[in-house]
């Protein structure tokens, strides 16, 4: 059986549309026609050549989300089967073929059933940004009802996600974002906080007390790392960050007492590793999306395969809402 994908030969190379074998699934395997494929920000530094951590190397077809139906079933596998609708972060890295294809094969572990009350192109935009988000505040920082939370760049992929995971716990809710962007977080109940306005001694000033968050979860990087390392509740405190891959001086995290985690959600596809925690992840996940308590921000703008160009430069521009490409 053939089936078609969309390659990219060479860094920041058209995508070509190519024909391969369609692989059979065997042992743990899933075989999954494609419905939809999220676009991330690392999709676009994979197809630049500018990723080097996620081990991907061009030609290449690209893409790390999706969301489809089950095709067929190794005979290792029992959690499911022909015709059930799933959704996953399952391949575009470490060599992996990527989502931006009809079909494709992937181990059970990093499926789970897509929400019932989600669409598929609404499905495809939750997997990488979910479970970084998830690793981060519930896995590392385990959040409590009751703590102070600060998500910096709130509206964005994984903070958007990281704001209404916090708020199903109980816990209380700030988020750092831009002025145009403040509707995004108050809709989704944070306190919003202007970066641009207000020092991180001011707003730590005007919302904890002058006592500092439970928990800073920094998905920009950089100096939002220092600022977080400042903004952390002493001795208790616990900085988490997605992007945690910068210099920086430990001396105001040491000095209050407080401690800190990298994410790094490649890891279960670069290495075979862990794979089962992203499924376990994502299977959580549908629950709080079928309860109501999360929802992803889409962009309103909709790409099917022939504007792939146009979908990776409106993710390159910094879209407002995650970019899907319904295949």
């Amino acid at each position: 059986m053939i089936m078609q994908g969309y390659r990219v030969e060479h860094p920041e190379g058209p995508f070509a549309v190519v024909d391969f074998p369609r692989r059979t699934p065997i042992g743990n395997q899933v075989l999954v026609r494609i419905r939809a494929a999220g676009i991330n920000p690392l999709d676009t530094k994979i197809r630049a050549g500018s990723a080097a951590h996620a081990k991907q190397p061009l030609p290449a077809v690209l893409g790390l989300d999706m969301s489809g139906i089950v095709e067929a079933v190794g005979p290792d596998v029992n959690a499911f089967r022909g015709g059930d609708e799933v959704y996953g972060m399952v391949g575009g890295v470490g060599g992996l073929q990527g989502t931006l294809a009809q079909y494709i094969v992937t181990n059970a572990d990093l499926l789970a059933l897509k929400p019932k009350s989600l669409t598929m192109r609404e499905a495809a935009a939750l997997p990488l940004i979910t479970i970084t988000a998830w690793q981060g505040l519930i896995d590392q920082a385990h959040v409590r009802k009751g703590q102070r939370v600060l998500v910096h760049a709130g509206a964005g992929g994984v903070g958007h996600i990281a704001v209404q995971l916090a708020k199903s716990i109980g816990a209380d809710v700030f988020a750092t974002v831009s002025p145009e962007k403040e509707h995004i977080v108050r809709r989704l109940g944070a306190v919003s906080i202007d970066y641009h306005s207000l020092s991180t001694a001011e707003y730590v000033a005007l919302h904890t007390e002058g006592r500092g968050f439970d928990i800073v979860y920094d998905t920009v990087g950089g100096s939002t790392i220092d600022a977080a390392f400042e903004a952390i509740r002493p001795y208790t405190g616990h900085v988490v960050s997605c992007l945690g891959w910068s210099t920086h001086s430990p001396a105001p995290l040491s000095f209050r007492n407080a401690t800190y985690s990298g994410v790094f959600t490649l890891t279960p596809l670069l290495t075979g590793v862990g794979q089962s925690r992203l499924g376990g992840i994502l299977t959580e996940a549908a629950k709080l999306v079928d309860e109501g308590k999360l929802k992803p921000l889409l962009s309103e703008r909709r790409f099917p395969p022939a504007e792939l160009e146009a979908a990776f430069s409106f993710v390159k521009s910094g879209s407002i809402g995650k970019v899907v490409v319904e295949i």
